[in-house]
């Protein structure tokens, strides 16, 4: 992943809850003219996926995507095991007026 900056408040971490919820905190973000990244890991990225299609053509219209960004990291489980974790990163921009 690009450089991790967990400050940046136009981020949107994607996990376990409802689509409509990681939805709604971009929309917050769009709405005021700012780029909106949605950063999600292994089994959440095609929540993820499905976040920015809700977007796009549900709820933002005009908004593109600008980067997407996929990588692997290797994590050390509890048992001392490694294990290779995919993550990805998509950028949405908001419509150009």
């Amino acid at each position: 992943m690009a450089k991790k900056d967990f400050k940046n408040d136009s981020n949107v971490y994607i996990g376990k809850k409802r689509s409509i919820n990681y939805v709604l905190a971009a929309m917050v973000i769009l709405n005021e003219d700012r780029s909106v990244r949605l950063l999600a890991r292994g089994k959440s990225i095609s929540r993820a996926v499905d976040v920015a299609e809700i977007l796009r053509n549900n709820f933002i219209k005009g908004a593109n995507y600008g980067e997407v960004l996929i990588d692997s990291e290797e994590i050390t489980n509890r048992d001392g095991s490694k294990s290779n974790v995919s993550s990805m990163e998509i950028e949405i921009l908001p419509p150009k007026k």
